[in-house]
């Protein structure tokens, strides 16, 4: 079986774009990688594929201790009410596995169905850490050059604070 991550890592290394990668065993979850990361430095983030009700996809990446309302993220991204996309439709637009779920996996979008949201905190952070489509090893790299990768595949992040005003009178 062919790693998925090689296309990726040509992809960053055409643009010029220096990442770090350690092994681990697979993670699954948050929690999963807060028990064995250790002192890895940088931003971790939790990654959401979801559908809304009229069928657009998202991916909604967000610092990984971010409180993400599913019931109110459909207005901070301006769109009809959303649930989490299922695996099948993950691996069809996204040629990932659960647990996988990053925004590299943006290179896979051949048509360019799923639309970025992206955590300001994360957009605005030094070190970021993400899988590079497999859940067996995390890969650091700038936010700056995070943003270069999303622009060089043809998206636009819609870069959201979670923890800002909006969020504070959702519910007024």
């Amino acid at each position: 079986m062919s790693d998925p991550s090689t296309q990726l890592f040509d992809h960053l290394a055409k643009l010029g774009i220096e990442t770090t990668t350690h092994e681990h065993e697979p993670l699954f979850t948050v929690e999963d990688s807060q028990k064995l990361r250790g002192d890895l430095p940088g931003l971790h983030s939790k990654n959401l594929f979801v559908k809304d009700k009229k069928g657009e996809l998202w991916l909604v990446v967000a610092e990984e201790e971010t409180e993400i309302r599913m019931n109110h993220l459909h207005k901070r991204l301006g769109c009809a009410r959303l649930s989490f996309g299922k695996p099948e439709l993950l691996i069809e637009t996204l040629g990932i596995k659960p647990g996988s779920v990053t925004p590299f996996a943006l290179l896979n979008d051949q048509e360019r169905k799923v639309k970025l949201a992206l955590d300001a905190k994360l957009a605005n952070g030094d070190v970021l850490n993400f899988h590079p489509l497999r859940n067996d090893r995390t890969t650091t790299i700038s936010s700056k050059d995070l943003l270069t990768f999303v622009d060089s595949l043809g998206y636009e992040a819609m870069i959201i604070d979670f923890d800002g005003e909006d969020a504070a009178t959702e519910d007024k």
